[in-house]
């Protein structure tokens, strides 16, 4: 299944691990993530301003990350569902980060999808989830 091929956020979670392979892209990634949120804080609390900092910061890191140091096109670039379910996966990212449990995810990914050096990935056929 390629890339536009994908139909749910089950099939699309491990194209998305397969695009953060490199950990700084993924620390990006989490800082922006992070950093938005606090943005959106301060928007709340101090000044609703700060909001439109929030996809500035988010989608900024993400994508320096990309373009940097995963060296691939970011998943948001591809349609409105991936870049929706990038933010999930962003969210996710973060929590599997955090509990310890990203390597197994990048193992699984990397068994789905050898060849995630760019978004041209080859999935293996045999390791796909279904929907």
């Amino acid at each position: 299944m390629a890339p536009d091929k994908i139909r749910t956020f089950r099939q699309f979670w491990p194209y998305y691990v397969s695009q953060h392979r490199d950990d700084t892209c993924r620390a990006l990634h989490i800082w922006g993530l992070i950093l938005a949120g606090g943005f959106a804080l301060a928007a709340i609390v101090i000044e609703p301003i700060w909001v439109l900092l929030t996809p500035v910061v988010a989608y900024g890191m993400s994508w320096i990350g990309h373009l940097l140091f995963e060296r691939n096109q970011p998943a948001t670039w591809h349609s409105v569902k991936f870049a929706l379910w990038s933010i999930r996966g962003d969210m996710r990212l973060l929590v599997y980060t955090v509990t310890g449990r990203i390597g197994r995810e990048l193992r699984r990914a990397e068994q789905v999808y050898p060849n995630a050096e760019s978004n041209a990935a080859t999935p293996n056929q045999e390791t796909l989830p279904t929907a």
